[in-house]
């Protein structure tokens, strides 16, 4: 592969570019960011940098930043993917803390609550001295 454009430029003519990579990056970009609409924009970012190298094949351009909104996309569902088994495992700790929480008027209460959700962590996680040690 060369770097010369595969059509012949004329004198003063800027290179053709296809922007759809940009667009897709941007969305792998924000599917990282948030984790619950993480994995619909994920996808939009990886179907809008395969149509952008697919487009700027067809036609001899240029599309910048296609292929990594591709892998940042694919990263994104990853973590979305991980966001949701984490989600179903800790469903009972979390609706716990949640209740404790929206009852605690001081902050002494709202300790005992975040105290009360790391053993039951702990208590799930017993099984697993490498998982327990990181809480």
């Amino acid at each position: 592969m060369t770097d010369q454009p595969s059509t012949q430029q004329t004198e003063g003519q800027q290179p053709t570019v296809e922007r759809g990579g940009l667009w897709g990056l941007f969305f792998s970009t924000a599917g990282l960011l948030l984790p619950p609409y993480g994995a619909i924009l994920s996808v939009f970012g990886i179907i809008q940098g395969i149509r952008a190298r697919r487009s700027a094949k067809a036609n001899g351009a240029q599309a910048p930043g296609a292929m990594l909104s591709i892998i940042v996309g694919i990263v994104g569902i990853a973590f979305s993917a991980l966001f949701a088994v984490q989600t179903a495992v800790l469903w009972d700790e979390n609706t716990a803390l949640r209740e404790c929480t929206a009852k605690a008027n001081t902050v002494s209460s709202q300790d005992q609550c975040d105290a009360t959700y790391k053993k039951a962590l702990e208590e799930r996680f017993s099984d697993y001295p490498q998982i327990a040690e990181l809480l």
